[in-house]
């Protein structure tokens, strides 16, 4: 016979692990460390290929599936991961539905690409910010990852 085993406490839930950001900035399969940012924020949109994928570039009216982790240019406090989530982002590029540092920024994007943008205010939030997590004014760098482009 077996002996009955008292019911003890329930095990404790798993805490959510969020990745833990690689400064390989070349290994697209891992969530990237995002540069500190040196000087003063760039007037125009910087946008820098770290990875160039392969197949189609992204156009407006596109379809885009991306991985991005986005940080304030000023001392680099990230403020949202898709990869927190495990979830990617899917929008359609050069329709306003994303900030527009995003849909100027990401044109000729390619599957497997992994891009820097270093957007100025005016191209983010603005002047109203995003509160809590994005200060008015304040200058945004994402790195992004293209994982799907999809159109007509």
């Amino acid at each position: 016979t077996t002996a009955d085993t008292p019911a003890g406490p329930a095990p404790a839930p798993k805490p959510v692990t969020t990745p833990k950001a690689s400064t390989n900035l070349k290994d697209t399969k891992s969530k990237p460390q995002v540069p500190a940012q040196k000087g003063s924020p760039p007037k125009e949109l910087v946008a820098k290929d770290i990875v160039v994928g392969k197949g189609r570039a992204a156009k407006k009216g596109d379809q885009l599936s991306m991985q991005y982790v986005g940080v304030l240019f000023d001392g680099g406090t990230e403020f949202d991961a898709s990869w927190d989530s495990g979830t990617p982002f899917d929008f359609t590029l050069g329709q306003g539905s994303v900030i527009k540092g995003w849909d100027k920024g990401l044109v000729g994007i390619k599957p497997g690409g992994r891009r820097e943008l270093i957007i100025p205010a005016k191209l983010g939030y603005g002047p109203q910010g995003q509160p809590p997590t994005i200060p008015p004014n304040a200058a945004l760098v994402f790195i992004v990852d293209a994982l799907k482009v999809s159109g007509n």
